[in-house]
């Protein structure tokens, strides 16, 4: 047995459990907990409830009793462009402390955690990590691609559309048309955001089974990877077997390269070594950094691709094609273990269906990785684009700073054609301590979008990005604006440089212009109160994950 239980401890719990239906018989087994994100507020959530029966049910066939546990299960897309958006980042540890916690007080034996959505995933895996009981994950599969006029739409489609509407070229009934069309099914949205992203992170930890990252939800293959999940859990509780059994620096540096090859959200940046950290594991941009000039990018789905989807890369072969082409060229290593075999397994049973979805890494689409960290006076610790998403015609980019202290204002900047082709965006204090919380800037940037600027404007951010996010939108400026930062002290008409491919971002302020602005610098204090005035007092820089629990 996991836990020890002395018999006044053992009787007290077994009391309360009979009132609830439980058997002296089923007292006995080892309780596995059902830690599930499901709710009604969350499309990648909801399917959950759908395998809980079957899962219940393999877990008493093999010997042990299944109880439901539910945590929070947050979506970014509800409140996207409202202040609940600062919860969403905070959301992910609070998520860790109740794994954390429900696993502990109940005294579980083993659980299996169930989340689809970008903060909830990363969460749930730092909790199960800092408990380090048996745990296996189920993510919950991605939705159907939506279409409108014939065309491929997503979520992130919506924004676009309405930046759109407002400026005229399309009708309200065309826009209302897109976002009633956008989400057809349950699941995670079909585009290589977060949520994708995540999910593939669980898989290539061992945390999931084969193929979980890139099954289509609710289908006959998702409900039998949910059965496969309750048993083994079974069986690594009867072994003894532990997520820090399996998980390890190379098993952290392994999902980071299959974030180089697909172009993973650059919310990975935040989440990975936030988890990394967790199993005592060293994961910063540094690494991102090194292993982008390894590992080239071989797959691209939107918003790294015009039309591909999930779908598509669901049927090339998905998360399982790309390691078996990252194994073949030595990208990834094979002997990294996992709950249902090791990295090398995985690569042998996948098999590559097309080869204009998913690359060989002999002929990729980019030589190097789909995340740049940038250096440079305006983020002297780092900053983040996804350049995968970037048209390489803006890969070199210069123009005058026009600085906002909050993406509503950048936002309706835009929407007021005050913005031009030709400038660089600064929005500040935005970042975790600054906003608190530092919500998304993609709204900012889907206008750009759907204004067809997406190669003309730049943004510079302390905020960060869905992964949805196209064009050129550079993040996670580290040190923030509210921690003062040299992007506090930027001013309008400033001349700001970005090279990608050189990893450089520059503004023409020499350091002493730099000290003359700072002696008469106060931050910006945006109110809070509660979790988030706790989280901006405890949370590291999003150069180290953004996160109360890095230490």
């Amino acid at each position: 047995m996991i836990r020890q239980w002395n018999e006044e401890s053992l009787d007290h719990r077994n009391a309360l459990l009979y009132a609830m239906g439980v058997t002296p018989e089923d007292a006995k087994r080892p309780i596995i907990g059902l830690v599930s994100s499901w709710n009604e507020m969350n499309p990648g959530h909801f399917p959950f409830k759908d395998v809980i029966a079957e899962m219940k049910e393999e877990i008493y066939k093999a010997g042990a009793l299944a109880l439901e546990l539910p945590v929070t299960g947050i979506c970014d897309g509800i409140c996207s462009n409202t202040p609940g958006d600062r919860y969403t980042l905070p959301a992910r540890d609070m998520v860790s402390s109740e794994v954390e916690t429900v696993a502990e007080l109940n005294m579980l034996e083993g659980m299996v955690i169930m989340a689809t959505c970008d903060k909830v995933v990363p969460g749930m895996i730092m909790g199960a990590l800092r408990v380090n009981i048996p745990t296996v994950m189920l993510t919950g599969g991605f939705m159907a691609a939506g279409h409108c006029g014939g065309k491929m739409i997503t979520l992130t489609h919506t924004k676009q559309a309405y930046a759109a509407y407002i400026q005229g070229s399309i009708t309200e009934e065309e826009y209302k048309d897109v976002v009633r069309n956008a989400c057809p099914t349950p699941g995670a949205c079909p585009f290589m955001g977060t949520a994708n992203t995540m999910c593939a992170t669980a898989e290539i930890l061992g945390l999931s089974p084969h193929g979980n990252a890139s099954v289509r939800s609710q289908t006959p293959a998702w409900h039998e990877m949910a059965r496969q999940a309750a048993r083994r859990v079974v069986e690594a509780v009867r072994d003894e077997i532990r997520p820090l059994d399996i998980i390890g620096q190379n098993s952290f540096e392994n999902v980071v390269r299959y974030m180089m090859a697909t172009g993973g959200s650059t919310n990975s940046l935040l989440h990975i070594p936030a988890m990394a950290r967790q199993a005592g594991c060293d994961i910063t941009p540094e690494t991102f950094d090194r292993l982008s000039r390894e590992v080239p990018c071989i797959s691209t789905i939107y918003p790294n691709h015009p039309t591909y989807t999930m779908e598509e890369f669901s049927a090339a072969g998905g998360l399982e094609a790309v390691v078996k082409e990252l194994a073949a060229a030595g990208k990834i290593d094979v002997t990294a273990k996992g709950m249902f075999g090791t990295i090398g397994d995985k690569a042998a049973g996948a098999v590559n269906r097309n080869r204009e979805v998913i690359h060989p890494v002999s002929d990729p689409i980019h030589p190097e990785g789909g995340l740049a960290v940038l250096h440079g006076n305006i983020g002297t610790d780092s900053a983040i684009v996804k350049f995968s998403a970037v048209d390489p015609a803006a890969w070199v980019f210069s123009g005058p700073a026009k600085v906002y202290d909050s993406q509503d204002d950048a936002w309706h900047a835009i929407l007021r054609d005050e913005i031009i082709a030709g400038d660089v965006v600064i929005i500040r204090y935005e970042g975790p301590k600054g906003s608190p919380g530092m919500p998304h800037m993609e709204t900012f940037m889907a206008a750009v979008l759907g204004k067809g600027l997406g190669t003309q404007i730049a943004l510079v951010s302390d905020g960060r990005f869905s992964g949805a996010t196209g064009g050129l939108a550079i993040g996670h400026v580290s040190p923030e604006a509210y921690e003062g930062g040299n992007l506090a002290l930027i001013e309008n008409g400033d001349i700001i440089h970005i090279d990608i491919e050189k990893r450089s971002l520059t503004v023409d302020v020499s350091e002493e212009e730099f000290a003359r602005r700072r002696a008469g610098w106060k931050p910006l204090v945006k109110p809070a109160k509660g979790w988030l005035a706790l989280f901006r007092k405890n949370c590291t820089s999003a150069h180290r994950g953004a996160t109360v629990y890095w230490d």
